[in-house]
């Protein structure tokens, strides 16, 4: 079942929970193919079961039943150590909360797989230091997630899920928790990183317009696929234009008091 233009192949992945006695069939048979360098959204109802379908494509949880293959490997039946080194190797993740270190600068939360990947301390400043210029951060290296907009933090979150050099990023309601203006800044580095560096991009989301910025979007519906849907012309994401600088009302109040002092 080895496609080598796929990135992604699963085959009847199914995946039940126990609760109790009940058993609840998060994934219902699910077989699809991802491209390599395709950019999709998945969607659905809640409980449709694409958290769940994420989860096990990013190798964080294990199917039931069924095959996956990663890259050509087949992933499925991995243990949690062998699970997580696929993870800090191959997958990038970018989440609705950003899941930021609160008190830790931008730098030190972006060089944390580095860590963890065992990377020398001066790699990881330069390989840091070096996406967080990608993403347009480069000024904001030593701000704490509080000295920061939502869009900048989000902006910290994708520069940390490209700082191992990942063939895939999962990117969970990237633009959730962001106005209008910081969600287009979202997508634009998203699709700029599909179209130039050849990274595939999957994107779990609520937002049907979101969802028309890729080229394929997998509906879900009771842990089944309902359909495919091709976009023929996905949005393009646009820059916006440049407006003062936005202060985040934490750094404003430390500036104030500086200059008083």
């Amino acid at each position: 079942m080895k496609d080598e233009n796929s990135v992604i192949e699963v085959q009847n992945l199914r995946k039940i929970y126990q609760m109790g006695d009940i058993e609840v069939q998060a994934l219902r048979g699910v077989t699809l193919k991802i491209e390599r360098g395709e950019m999709m959204a998945i969607m659905g109802p809640s409980g449709s079961g694409k958290s769940t379908l994420m989860n096990i494509l990013g190798c964080l949880d294990q199917p039931t039943d069924g095959a996956y293959y990663l890259d050509g490997e087949d992933v499925s039946k991995m243990n949690d150590d062998e699970l997580a080194a696929v993870r800090n190797r191959r997958v990038g993740f970018v989440f609705q909360n950003f899941n930021l270190l609160a008190r830790t600068t931008a730098l030190d939360n972006v060089k944390l797989p580095l860590v963890y990947a065992g990377t020398t301390l001066k790699e990881r400043d330069r390989r840091a230091i070096e996406v967080l210029e990608a993403v347009g951060l480069g000024s904001r290296l030593n701000h704490t997630p509080n000295e920061l907009s939502g869009g900048q933090q989000q902006r910290v979150a994708i520069a940390r899920a490209l700082v191992n050099k990942p063939s895939i990023i999962l990117a969970d309601e990237p633009t959730g928790n962001l106005d209008s203006r910081s969600g287009e800044e979202v997508m634009v580095i998203l699709q700029r990183l599909n179209k130039e560096q050849g990274i595939t991009i999957i994107l779990v989301t609520h937002d049907d317009r979101i969802g028309h910025y890729t080229q394929r979007i997998l509906h879900l519906f009771d842990g089944k696929i309902a359909k495919e849907e091709l976009v023929p012309v996905p949005i393009q994401a646009q820059p916006l234009p440049v407006q003062a600088p936005e202060i985040n009302p934490v750094q404003q109040l430390k500036e104030i008091i500086s200059t008083t002092l």
